[in-house]
């Protein structure tokens, strides 16, 4: 592990064709305590066998080490480096021939709210944003000002209300912020569900991504 980019270097699974031959690409993002194969069995759910499937692995299992509520500062460097390693995965597919609109980033709770922080980041137009139980990254109060447009991406947010972990005022705060930016977002609330994705939520991400595939 590098002291200052603890995330290079991890392992990624993969699953499906690979990325020449695939329709598109998703990108599974797992959570704090998670692990890269954990969130890959949601790809054999999804039902997508044209779509190449990449699983990077947190270093310990833990993207940042403090809640997405902390000052910024405070996940550092582990923040930083677990950006970089989903740009990293996406210049790899883009480098091998795939366009950034066939590309999805799909993350259930801390890997949900790393997805929409790096397309806040890094906007462009990709293939979609699916966050389970996830928002922007950053304080209460904190502005949210990212320079750049999401060019029509579809986002699915999806969260229990109320959530342990993830404040709905956040999820709906995140919706303003990437629909500013021009992403196409659909929010679906789930009064008391437990800190988890449920069947609804999956049936979505699949029409979501289908959608993709069909080059809708």
């Amino acid at each position: 592990m590098k002291t200052g980019d603890p995330h290079s270097g991890q392992t990624v699974l993969r699953a499906g064709p690979p990325p020449q031959e695939a329709r598109g690409a998703i990108v599974f993002l797992h959570g704090r305590g998670g692990s890269a194969q954990g969130i890959l069995s949601l790809y054999a759910k999804l039902h997508l066998p044209e779509y190449a499937a990449l699983a990077p692995q947190a270093a310990g299992s833990t993207w940042y080490p403090h809640p997405f509520l902390a000052p910024l500062e405070h996940n550092e460097p582990y923040l930083g480096s677990a950006l970089r390693r989903v740009g990293s995965l996406v210049d790899e597919l883009v480098a091998q021939g795939m366009g950034a609109e066939h590309v999805a980033l799909l993350g259930f709770s801390q890997g949900a709210c790393l997805a929409l922080e790096f397309i806040a980041r890094h906007p462009r137009r990709y293939g979609a944003a699916i966050a389970f139980t996830g928002g922007l990254i950053g304080p209460a109060g904190m502005p949210f000002e990212y320079p750049g447009s999401l060019a029509g991406t579809p986002v699915f947010l999806g969260s229990g209300d109320p959530d342990p972990h993830v404040p709905f005022q956040r999820v709906l705060e995140t919706k303003g912020v990437l629909e500013s930016m021009g992403a196409a977002v659909e929010l679906r609330q789930y009064p008391g569900m437990p800190h988890a994705f449920n069947e609804d939520e999956i049936e979505a991400a699949r029409a979501l991504l289908a959608s993709i595939e069909n080059g809708v």
